[in-house]
Order: C-alpha cells, then structure tokens, then sequence
C-alpha cells in the first residue's frame, strides 16, 4: 500500500536537480527536453525513492505565445502509490514575462501507472494547479509559487477526500562565465494531508550546479521540519532527514 508521500514535478519545483529545458527562439513552436540520473528523489523535502537512485526525464513542447504542454517522470519506490513503482506528470501551463516579472500559472496531473491494477479500486492519482511569478533582484532571481491539489480520494487519509496547499520560495543565480549556478528554498505544507504525511511542515533545500554544453551535474542539501523518525519508510529508513544528493542531466 501508499505509505507515505505523492510526489510533484519537482521544483518541480523547488529545486530538483533537473536541467532546464532548451530553447529554440526562432521557432513558433519548439520541443526540448531533458534525462537526468539523481542519487535521491526528494519531493518538498521527502524521498520518494527510499533514499536510492531514480532516473528521470521529460519533454517540452512550447509556443511562442507562451502555451506550453510536459510530459515528466521518475522512477519511484513502490511505498508511494500503491506498489507502483513510475511517476509521470502531465502538465500545461501558460507562461508570460510582464516588464521584469515573469509569470506562470497551469495544471499539473500526477498519475501513478499500474497502482489500481495493483489493488482494484485503488486512486493514487490527483490534481494539482499552480502559479509562480519570478524577477530579478539583484543579481539573482526571486519567485514565489503556490500549488493546490483540489479535494481528491488520492490525498485522504481515511476520513473522506482532502485537499493540499503549499507554498514555496526560492532564490537563484549563477556566476557569470562559470558555468556555476546556485539555489536556495523554503517551502510550507499548509495543510493536512495524505500528500504531506498527515502533518503541516517546512522544507528547505541549497543546491549548487555547473553546466557545460547540454551536460549539468548538480549537488542539493534538503531537510524538513520534521522530527527524527517520523517518517519512515517501508525498510525503515527515515526518508525526511536531512540529505544530501547529487544528479546528472543532459539536456537537449
């Protein structure tokens, strides 16, 4: 069974190891992509692959109007969504830059493949809507962002369907003519949840990467507000101590 944490695209969000996607500016519409090997698939703080390894990619189509559609997955742990043992999110979105802000706002699908097939009548799958804006401060780049998972049966713990907020900042910037760029973030889980474990919590994470050509490697420090062993997985490990864990990524 689910025992623990529904992963998100990862900063998604906040700072997730993935490489950005590339960009072809001259064209209308433009596909990219990326691959990435991590060492620890944390998701605001949490691992969802028992501390190991897991293999990630996805793909981007954009428009020049700011429309954009993904596809991303990860390898997971069979203790997130009912045995399976695959993450994919499908996302769209529509981005725009306003003066020095840039914002975006969409829709992202969490689908769990073979969890119902597993155990009939099982929902491991759910909604979530999101919205960041982003600018320059300085020499690095603020953004604020939000999610919100709508009431669903994926994030019940046992007493009806329940929704999920969260809410997160970070920083980034880079050094010019290295190759060499840095993060740092803090998120808050504002709400009880099968998504947050039950509790509301804090996360934060700093990350540090170096970029040559389409290949990135990258090194995050992440932890949460949560006390020692209370989230445990199924082999005992504590999956929301502190960590620290490196990727691999190429993009394209």
């Amino acid at each position: 069974m689910r025992t623990s944490f529904s992963p998100l695209l990862g900063l998604a969000l906040a700072l997730s190891a993935t490489p950005a996607f590339a960009e072809e500016d001259s064209k209308a519409i433009t596909v990219s992509g990326s691959a990435t090997l991590v060492s620890d698939y944390r998701f605001r703080g949490i691992s969802q692959t028992d501390k190991d390894f897991a293999v990630q990619g996805g793909i981007t189509v954009s428009h020049e109007s700011g429309l954009y559609a993904s596809v991303w997955g990860s390898s997971i742990d069979d203790y997130i969504a009912a045995g399976s043992d695959q993450e994919l999110d499908l996302i769209v979105g529509y981005k725009k830059t306003i003066g020095a802000a840039t914002v975006d706002v969409g829709a992202l699908y969490y689908y769990y493949p073979g969890a119902e097939k597993l155990i009939p009548g099982y929902n491991s799958d759910f909604l979530e809507l999101y919205g960041n804006v982003s600018a320059p401060v300085g020499p690095v780049t603020a953004k604020v962002a939000v999610m919100y998972a709508p009431k669903s049966a994926a994030l019940s713990l046992g007493g009806g369907k329940l929704d999920n907020f969260y809410g997160n900042f970070s920083l980034s910037g880079s050094i010019p003519d290295t190759g060499v760029g840095f993060s740092a973030g803090i998120g808050r889980t504002f709400t009880k949840s099968f998504l947050s474990g039950g509790k509301k919590y804090t996360d934060w994470s700093l990350g540090m990467t170096y970029t040559t050509g389409p290949v990135t490697l990258g090194v995050t420090y992440v932890d949460t507000s949560y006390a020692k062993n209370a989230v445990v997985s199924l082999t005992g490990k504590d999956i929301a101590k502190a960590g620290v864990f490196g990727s691999i990524g190429v993009a394209f």
